[in-house]
């Protein structure tokens, strides 16, 4: 990937994260786990970019752990 899309991916991803967090913190739900799986997925795919096992690790697990609470969720 082109070095400048990656730094519009990342900035985009981070921007998501921070709303997220804040929905998250003020009980919009499914909206804030919604946005902090987008901001995981998409600094995801940054840390593939990068070749970086530490984000990859860390994002994938994250992506894991966000959608396995959004599909229990909503299926209970």
């Amino acid at each position: 990937m082109k070095p400048d899309l990656i730094f519009l991916i990342k900035w985009v991803a981070t921007a998501i994260t921070i709303v997220g967090a804040v929905c998250t913190s003020i009980n919009l739900y499914p909206l804030g786990p919604a946005l902090l799986n987008l901001g995981a997925l998409l600094w995801l795919v940054v840390s593939i970019a990068w070749r970086e096992w530490s984000l990859i690790v860390i994002n994938a697990t994250l992506l894991a752990i966000y959608t396995t609470g959004l599909v229990v969720k909503l299926l209970t």
